[in-house]
């Protein structure tokens, strides 16, 4: 309790100097801990979210522009694929499900696609799950200008059931280029899924091929087919008919794994972030050694005292090295919060670019290796100036100041 008591008394003392490490170790540790939170959530999110499918059909171009654009809605299409591409696809006995999406539209900015009722009653975006609409709505009539609307899009446009829209044209919104002849009314928004749906504006694939202002020549083509397999090793009998032997379209499959080459050519980023961690981390820790034992020389005297009061050498150490230590802690503390509020905002933006939700809150092992790393480095920080805390001359500084 002594060692606590002086290590408490020395930290209210130099409160300045504590407040300033603290918050040096507590921008290290949280953005060290976001960083690697972040990176690992991501990997797992993007790469899992398939929308219930395991590849893409579309016009010849790289599969991971067709995933982004056929399954996270980000990109543009490459080009048109025709009906008759689509309906050799879904006659192929080794396809479960084969549903064709066309989009070229847009409302205030988000993407209005085109496709077919069983993408919402047939396919399960996820083990068990399938898009529901929130009573009391309904999916939209194939033959009706009608909408489904995804959840955070809704909520973001202000639509509800009974709304009516004009669509614009092209992916992107410009006031000039609405479809005024084109009027769609809302029937249903769909319950949040967390995937890239969530921020699209659903309706009847014909009311894309046949909007007005788009070519005659298109009305039935797609944007890309969205393939469901019957078995794993359909995919790579497929690819090599698409991709090897033919030169008009390309089959992106898997899915997953071409979202996992798109996280691995992007992952530079992370080690950049990690380093700008590690060395913040390590100014952190010169702040502490620096800190405490610059205050060493006005610190001689109260040490010779205790010294004289029966303290040992090896107390007075590991009181400068416990104090070095609440330090750290005490920055780790602020850390968790600075943590919070770093992902929480990274997850905000991921969720309103893409749809995908991370859960910044997910239990991660670096949660707790970071604080015991960033602790370890402060107790070693203040080892320095512990040393020269334990070669005090009693003698010395005990007698009489002038």
């Amino acid at each position: 309790m002594t060692l606590l008591a002086i290590v408490r008394k020395s930290l209210r003392q130099h409160a300045l100097s504590t407040a300033v490490t603290s918050l040096s170790i507590a921008l290290a540790g949280g953005l060290l801990m976001s960083v690697w939170a972040i990176k690992a959530q991501s990997q797992q999110t993007f790469t899992q979210i398939t929308g219930g499918f395991d590849a893409v059909l579309g016009a010849r171009s790289s599969k991971l522009q067709l995933v982004l654009n056929a399954v996270f809605h980000l990109e543009a299409s490459p080009a048109n694929i025709s009906w008759k591409d689509y309906e050799d696809i879904k006659n192929n006995p080794s396809v479960s499900h084969a549903i064709p999406i066309a989009m070229g539209d847009n409302y205030h900015g988000y993407r209005i696609v085109g496709t077919q009722t069983n993408l919402f009653t047939d396919v399960e975006f996820a083990a068990g799950r399938k898009f529901r609409v929130e009573a009391p709505g309904r999916i939209f009539d194939p033959g009706l200008k009608e909408a489904v609307i995804g959840s955070f899009a809704a909520r973001k446009l202000g639509l509800k059931r009974g709304d009516r829209f004009f669509p614009y044209h092209g992916l992107y919104f410009n006031e000039k280029e609405q479809h005024t002849n084109d009027q769609y009314v809302v029937v249903g928004v769909l319950e949040p899924s967390n995937t890239p749906a969530d921020r699209v504006v659903w309706i009847p694939l014909a009311g894309v091929q046949n909007m007005t202002g788009h070519a005659a020549e298109t009305a039935t083509d797609v944007s890309a087919v969205l393939v469901k397999l019957r078995s794993p090793m359909a995919g790579r009998t497929l690819e090599l008919l698409y991709n090897r032997q033919g030169d008009r379209l390309t089959f992106a499959w898997p899915i997953g794994a071409t979202m996992g080459e798109l996280l691995n050519k992007i992952s530079w980023f992370d080690r950049v972030l990690a380093l700008i961690a590690y060395l913040v981390a390590l100014v952190a820790a010169g702040s502490i050694l620096a800190s405490i034992y610059n205050s060493m020389n006005e610190r001689r005297r109260q040490i010779a005292i205790l010294r004289a009061l029966g303290a040992r050498r090896a107390t007075i150490f590991c009181t400068v090295v416990l104090e070095a230590v609440a330090i750290a802690v005490l920055g780790m503390m602020a850390a968790f919060a600075l943590y919070g509020g770093i992902t929480s905002a990274v997850a905000a933006v991921i969720r309103a670019q893409t749809g995908v939700v991370i859960d910044p809150f997910v239990w991660n092992p670096v949660l707790v290796l970071a604080p015991l790393g960033m602790i370890a480095l402060g107790a070693l920080a203040g080892v320095v100036p512990a040393i020269k805390a334990y070669r005090t001359d009693v003698a010395e500084h005990l007698s009489p100041t002038t």
